[in-house]
């Protein structure tokens, strides 16, 4: 199947950040676009599903009303279940379905794509080698798993633009094995950490699709496990584009919200916080800079890089009290956003939202351990319960259940049930200069929460 098969598609699970990426992608193109949600009820929309109709693709609740015989194609995440009543009508008027990986494959296949992969940073290394390439005059489409802050600000969602360039940049994802499916000419591989599975199924996956780039394959030499991934690779000085480019980022310095560091030489500095950020911003360079890209011009670009929501995204600065939303969910990334804001104030009191019964009972010694080991004396962790989407998890966990043994390795931890009586909760802990770091993902009311503390405090 190309692009060129269908017309009018129906994404079912439309408000999702990967989802609605990709539909707005194809109406962008001239597709008919339509999508329903659960989180579309009582004729009522949230934020994105108005930004989606302000692009063209209209809504429906998730009962099947926008799936019509005239649709040919319906899309549905790795979340939608064969049981949800649209994907049995779907099934019933023989409309084909497929996930959201397969369509972004056939998409890709439009293009010349650079796909980015790894653990952590696909989203942030996305939208900085957008910015790159923006600035360099290439005009790349991008499809993303996060909005970009400076296509928030054109009253888009933000997670995707057309381009009228020949390269499109893609997130390429390793959690449900789908990134085994692209054959991009630029593949780059960020880390591998146990997340969604163990480090010897991620590592025959990310080797699969080592093997399936066709071009140039851009790795981090300083991750234990994306390291191996180097071996075999060859620097040709002939080759316009050419792998073991031997890119360098060192002399990394943090001063309160902005980072400094030197790739190959060339002087950088960002309006954002975290040594991991340097780890993206050398992998987008690196890509950048074999596709014929300067490395001043990359600098400039990086310099006005303005990020991505909800990626240490800083909500208020209020007398001593920093307020930063994160999107951190995995034990490494939480680990990372707590070392990240230690840099900007003598305290970080963390809050936590884990997702998904099963991936945080997966989890539950991972993130104990990084998140003690990131802890300083000073610092404290919150976690609230455990976020449920839906379905037929087993709730045989508690987020209760990380913190009492983080409290017992002798760090501060502390576990408040309901959301909404953390704050009144922590306010006698905010003391002093401070950072109160929000994390959590998958969760699409955790941007307002952030915002409704935002506003309390």
């Amino acid at each position: 199947m190309t692009t060129k098969d269908f017309q009018k598609v129906h994404f079912i699970g439309v408000a999702g950040t990967g989802m609605s990426a990709i539909a707005q992608y194809l109406a962008g193109i001239g597709k008919t676009v339509t999508g329903s949600d659960r989180y579309f009820v009582d004729g009522k929309l949230n934020d994105t599903g108005e930004r989606l109709v302000a692009c063209g693709i209209r809504c429906f609740a998730q009962d099947g009303s926008g799936i019509l015989p005239d649709v040919n194609l319906v899309v549905v995440s790795t979340a939608i279940e064969d049981t949800v009543p649209e994907v049995q009508k779907a099934k019933a008027l023989n409309i084909p379905i497929v996930k959201r990986s397969n369509l972004l494959n056939i998409i890709a296949g439009d293009r010349k794509t650079i796909a980015i992969g790894g653990t952590s940073g696909k989203s942030t290394t996305s939208a900085m080698l957008y910015d790159i390439m923006n600035r360099a005059g290439y005009a790349p489409g991008i499809i993303s798993g996060a909005g970009l802050v400076s296509l928030i600000k054109e009253n888009k969602i933000g997670n995707a633009a057309v381009g009228n360039g020949e390269w499109l940049i893609i997130e390429a994802d390793e959690s449900d094995g789908s990134i085994v499916e692209y054959h991009p000419q630029i593949g780059v591989v960020l880390n591998i950490d146990k997340d969604h599975q163990e480090i010897g199924e991620l590592e025959n996956i990310f080797n699969i699709f080592k093997k399936n780039t066709k071009e140039l394959f851009v790795v981090n030499d300083d991750n234990l496990y994306t390291k191996k991934l180097s071996s075999g690779l060859q620097y040709d000085f002939s080759s316009d584009i050419h792998s073991g480019a031997g890119f360098i980022a060192q002399h990394y310095h943090q001063k309160g919200l902005e980072i400094s560091f030197t790739i190959n030489n060339q002087s950088f500095s960002m309006q954002t916080i975290g040594k991991h950020n340097m780890e993206n911003a050398a992998a987008a360079v690196a890509v950048a800079s074999q596709i014929g890209i300067s490395l001043q011009v990359c600098a400039d670009a990086l310099k006005s890089y303005e990020g991505i929501y909800r990626r240490h995204q800083l909500l208020i600065k209020k007398k001593n009290l920093y307020l930063i939303d994160d999107y951190a969910h995995n034990p490494v990334k939480c680990a990372s956003s707590i070392r990240a804001c230690q840099e900007i104030a003598p305290k970080v009191i963390a809050w936590f939202q884990p997702h998904g019964y099963g991936p945080t009972r997966f989890l539950k010694n991972d993130f104990i351990a990084e998140i003690s080991s990131a802890l300083r004396e000073e610092d404290e962790i919150w976690m609230s319960e455990i976020f449920y989407a839906g379905g037929t998890a087993e709730k045989n966990i508690s987020a209760k259940d990380l913190t009492d043994v983080i409290l017992a390795n002798g760090k501060k931890a502390f576990f408040v049930s309901d959301r909404n009586d953390f704050l009144k909760t922590v306010r006698p802990h905010l003391v002093g200069e401070c950072v109160l770091l929000l994390m959590g993902a998958r969760d699409p009311s955790l941007e307002d929460f952030a915002k409704q503390m935002a506003k309390e405090l």
